[in-house]
């Protein structure tokens, strides 16, 4: 008996030493793979990344993820390998080959994990045919003669936000002016695309802002696999509930269900051929789809519009010379009568002033993930990398590669962009405006799966700014906060969306300003 103890001791001992072992050593075999035989072992890096995607998740979670790859450039030079399967490229060579050229690159499986309701959006969609059919239902709703058709309602927008400037500036207090950007934004994309006004500009705070955020913070787990995406996400409400959060993406529900609702009812009145009547009788898809294309189309163009035209004001009272300069061409004998959205686009200074803000805003700052195809890719350096140096040669990358530019590299690249973190209108004269500048510009995204709605969100930058340009509303305002003012860089966090660092960008207006 006692030999058929010691027997099974040892054996239970073998057992667990092997259910520890085996994980390590599995474990070590998998790193040594990936740091030496690794189809992407040639690309240069740090060891961690290349051993488990932990890092990248890491990164992405705590938000400085594009000044963490761009900080590896610099060591490392303009190919990176960011993950055991991610590579980065800050070189604007990259760019028509990765999204352009004959549609670009597919998109990986990651971007379902913005996924609303169940249903792949415009955006997240990872099939060509399921977004194509989709986006050609919509695309003549962001036509510029559609824009000038609707630019009305626009301007209704405008003026309404040029009030709520006038009023809260009055008080002497300092002014959100990203709660009244996002709110203006709201109602532009949903009175222009729905044809109902959401009413953001008639609550004192958007109430959209929660649903809006909540999106936003998804973007912390971005990489993860989708199925891990999703029960998380579904743990932390639990775990952590945000009843304010909850309210507001109820009542963009109903705001939203309400819009679609009335354009199936209302089949052949004033709705139809609105962003849901073009989707439900020209994509035929569901009411339940329309209604999560619609809440992506409301998130984005608030976001993103809210902080693009948040940055124009920013600047514009940090910098009263700037202001000045443009009062002058939008009130002058040429340009003055000009109000068309669509021909504002042609004035000088202030498109000088509306690039340059989408440059340095990085409403989207980090990478644009697309998959390397069957064969593989060859990329050859330009030389037109800040991080270029003589010993670069092409890099082959194996298929399956994530591969990807980032907008923060590129944007503030000193050899594209001279002296990049001045804000400078005037670099996009005629006379200075280069190739490479066009060519590395990239709000939007580019290629096939740019942003659908860029047109409208640009007839919108430029109604608004040249309508509080116009009125004066701008004049003896500052920056709040003095480090801002000194610093002129709005705080973000780095998510593929950006967050606002204190949700807050103040201005206030004084007599002391004159």
């Amino acid at each position: 008996m006692a030999l058929l103890s010691d027997l099974i001791q040892t054996i239970q001992a073998n057992i667990l030493l092997l259910s520890i072992a085996t994980p390590l050593l599995l474990l070590v075999s998998r790193s040594i793979y990936r740091i030496f035989f690794h189809p992407l072992s040639h690309v240069p890096g740090p060891l961690l990344p290349s051993i488990s995607s932990v890092w990248l998740n890491y990164h992405a979670y705590i938000g400085d993820e594009a000044s963490t790859v761009q900080s590896l450039h610099q060591q490392y030079g303009p190919v990176v390998r960011i993950g055991p399967n991610d590579v980065d490229i800050a070189d604007g060579a990259a760019l028509n080959a990765i999204y352009v050229d004959r549609g670009g690159f597919m998109k990986p499986k990651y971007y379902s994990n913005f996924d609303i309701d169940g249903h792949p959006s415009i955006f997240s969609s990872t099939d060509p045919s399921h977004r194509a059919s989709r986006a050609k239902a919509v695309l003549p709703l962001f036509s510029s003669a559609s824009l000038r058709a609707g630019s009305d309602k626009i301007y209704q927008c405008v003026d309404r936000l040029i009030t709520r400037l006038r009023e809260e500036s009055a008080a002497g207090e300092p002014v959100n002016i990203l709660n009244l950007t996002r709110s203006f934004a709201t109602d532009a994309v949903t009175t222009y695309l729905f044809q109902y006004s959401y009413g953001g500009l008639q609550e004192k705070s958007l109430s959209a802002a929660g649903m809006v955020d909540t999106f936003v913070a998804g973007n912390r787990f971005f990489y993860l696999p989708n199925w891990v995406f999703f029960r998380l996400d579904s743990l932390i409400a639990k775990l952590f509930p945000d009843h304010e959060a909850e309210e507001s993406l109820d009542k963009v529900d109903r705001f939203i269900k309400e819009v679609v609702s009335h354009t199936e009812e209302e089949n052949g009145s004033q709705l139809k051929g609105n962003y849901p009547s073009r989707l439900l009788d020209n994509a035929k898809v569901s009411a339940h789809e329309t209604v999560a294309q619609c809440k992506d189309l409301m998130f984005a163009g608030t976001d993103s519009s809210g902080m693009n035209l948040a940055t124009i004001m920013f600047h514009l009272s940090r910098s009263p010379e700037i202001l000045s300069q443009v009062e002058k061409e939008l009130n002058s004998n040429k340009y003055g009568s000009i109000t068309d959205p669509i021909e504002l686009q042609s004035l000088p200074y202030l498109r000088g002033i509306v690039r340059e803000s989408l440059r340095v805003s990085l409403a989207n700052p980090s990478r644009f993930g697309r998959v390397v195809p069957p064969g593989g890719w060859t990329f050859i350096p330009s030389g037109t990398s800040q991080y270029s140096r003589p010993s670069d040669t092409e890099v082959f990358l194996p298929p399956g590669t994530i591969v990807s530019c980032t907008p923060l590299e590129l944007h503030f690249n000193p050899r594209v962009f001279v002296s990049p973190y001045k804000f400078d209108p005037e670099r996009w004269t005629e006379d200075k405006e280069t190739e490479e500048m066009r060519r590395d510009f990239i709000p939007f995204g580019l290629g096939t799966r740019q942003c659908i709605a860029r047109n409208l969100a640009t007839v919108e930058l430029f109604a608004a700014a040249a309508g509080m340009i116009r009125s004066g509303v701008l004049r003896n305002s500052k920056p709040f906060n003095e480090r801002l003012m000194r610093d002129g860089r709005i705080p973000i966090v780095e998510w593929f969306n950006s967050k606002v660092i204190g949700e807050r960008i103040d201005l206030i207006w004084g007599d002391e300003n004159r």
